[in-house]
């Protein structure tokens, strides 16, 4: 489902969408998106077309290749941020000392991490 903002109709991007717009913004053939990743083009060809989804580990060398994060390649932009109780525990978080901040850091990576892989895990069945 859409969403109305700035007097238009958002519709999300899939995965497949992002990848082939950001690959089109490099400037990259799909064999040297492939080249730059270390899979055959025709992965590349799956990915993009819907027949398949990357693994958490192309998914990583992908973000990497195109100087990305996972989760912008992921997510659409409106599925990002953070709702307004997360924001205003951020916003706690930020008056931390540095060695509290390195702990919740870890803390939410691991976390973030093992919800991806669990996301993965459902859409491989």
């Amino acid at each position: 489902m859409g969403q109305f903002i700035n007097n238009a109709w958002i519709y999300p991007m899939s995965i497949q969408q992002h990848l082939i717009a950001l690959r089109h913004d490099k400037g990259l053939t799909q064999q040297e998106m492939a080249d730059m990743i270390g899979v055959h083009v025709n992965q590349i060809r799956r990915y993009e077309s819907g027949a398949t989804q990357p693994s958490l580990e192309v998914l990583k060398r992908l973000a990497v290749a195109l100087s990305i994060t996972i989760d912008s390649l992921v997510f659409d932009e409106a599925e990002r941020g953070p709702s307004d109780d997360l924001r205003l525990q951020f916003e706690r978080i930020n008056r931390f000392d540095d060695e509290e901040k390195k702990i919740v850091k870890a803390l939410l990576e691991g976390l973030i991490l093992k919800h991806e892989a669990k996301q993965l895990a459902e859409l491989s069945r």
